[in-house]
């Protein structure tokens, strides 16, 4: 590949980008190897393999954030499930731009991948922001913690969507033949992101934890991020000419990069602990209390009330209210069970 800092030619040709169709002349710049369309209800959809991709990327987003979500006292919890709900959206919108069923020749097309840009240069944001979470420069889940994160990372949204449809539409000294800000926005600054978030979590490993383990996480992560990287910028065409054009380095790029989201959460999940202490349980748990003014075989069970009655030493189980009612009234006998005794006692015969 002839890469040229701030120069789309060299990469578009190389591997299919969703801004390639708005670059360079008016027909864009056309890979020289890209992978085969298939025909589905007379609609052509391009990047079938990727697509899948895409779709496997939401379904292992999903189960992330559910766990995320479960660890209800974990460090940073609110911080790192902005990063994956970013990344969940940009899966999702980039089904319908590599596959044009959003056509490269409609209005919304640039529009749309202008936002798929804007979404990519957040994601990065939220991700370096998240790896100064654990130094607690703020205290995570505060709202100056979370709005700062917010906040910061919708100002990078604009500015890369900015960037973008002012390339494609020729505004702002910015043209599809200048496109050395987009270059920045979408190539470059991600590579700083990652190598800034990658250095700031070896650091809080070595200084703060026990453990090394960890860094095994950060290490295939970055392992992926390179591959994915490699893959695409630099094999695609390739790849594409060695399997008959069945796929291209797009599909390997786009599994490589859902491996390294998934080491990030590998990461984070293996550096927080769930305080048990102070977490909430979805299941409610009968407690057992043995008193030791009953006998052995008497036991008290506290917990949701059952249909059946449970008689104590203490009177009868009330299943109703789910209380023990002293002086309840056994049905089955027609006597009173409970303590104290509801009728008159006899004092008259005792020894005493």
């Amino acid at each position: 590949m002839g890469f040229t800092f701030g120069n789309y030619d060299g990469v578009c040709k190389e591997v299919a980008l969703i801004v390639c169709p708005m670059l360079g002349s008016d027909l864009g710049i056309e890979a020289v190897c890209y992978s085969r369309n298939v025909e589905i209800n007379s609609t052509i959809i391009f990047q079938p393999a990727t697509c899948f991709i895409h779709i496997a990327a939401l379904i292992m987003t999903a189960i992330m954030v559910y766990h995320i979500r479960s660890k209800y006292t974990a460090v940073g919890r609110k911080e790192i499930v902005l990063f994956f709900y970013l990344y969940a959206v940009s899966e999702a919108l980039a089904i319908f731009l590599d596959s044009a069923i959003i056509p490269t020749y409609s209005g919304a097309y640039p529009i749309f991948a202008a936002i798929y840009v804007g979404l990519g240069t957040a994601i990065y944001w939220c991700l370096l922001i998240n790896g100064f979470v654990g130094f607690q420069f703020a205290e995570d889940g505060t709202p100056k913690s979370l709005w700062f994160l917010r906040i910061s990372s919708i100002v990078l949204f604009v500015i890369g969507f900015l960037v973008s449809i002012g390339t494609f539409k020729s505004v702002g000294g910015l043209s599809p033949q200048k496109t050395t800000g987009l270059f920045v926005v979408q190539l470059v600054f991600p590579v700083i992101c990652v190598a800034i978030y990658v250095i700031s979590q070896v650091i809080l490993v070595i200084r703060t934890l026990d453990d090394r383990w960890p860094l095994g996480d950060i290490a295939f992560g970055c392992a992926a991020f390179v591959a994915a990287c490699v893959l695409m910028f630099g094999f695609s065409a390739e790849i594409c000419v060695g399997v008959k054009h069945y796929i291209d380095g797009t599909f390997f790029g786009t599994l490589c990069l859902l491996f390294a989201v998934m080491m990030v959460y590998k990461y984070w999940d293996s550096i927080t602990k769930e305080d048990l202490e102070f977490s909430v349980g979805s299941k409610q748990n009968v407690w057992e209390i043995k008193d030791p003014l009953l006998g052995p075989n008497d036991v008290d069970v506290v917990g949701p009330p059952s249909l059946s009655t449970h008689e104590s030493s203490y009177g009868r189980h009330n299943a109703s209210s789910g209380k023990l009612t002293p002086g309840s009234f056994n049905t089955s006998s027609g006597k009173s069970s409970g303590y104290p005794p509801s009728g008159p006692t006899n004092y008259g015969n005792s020894p005493y």
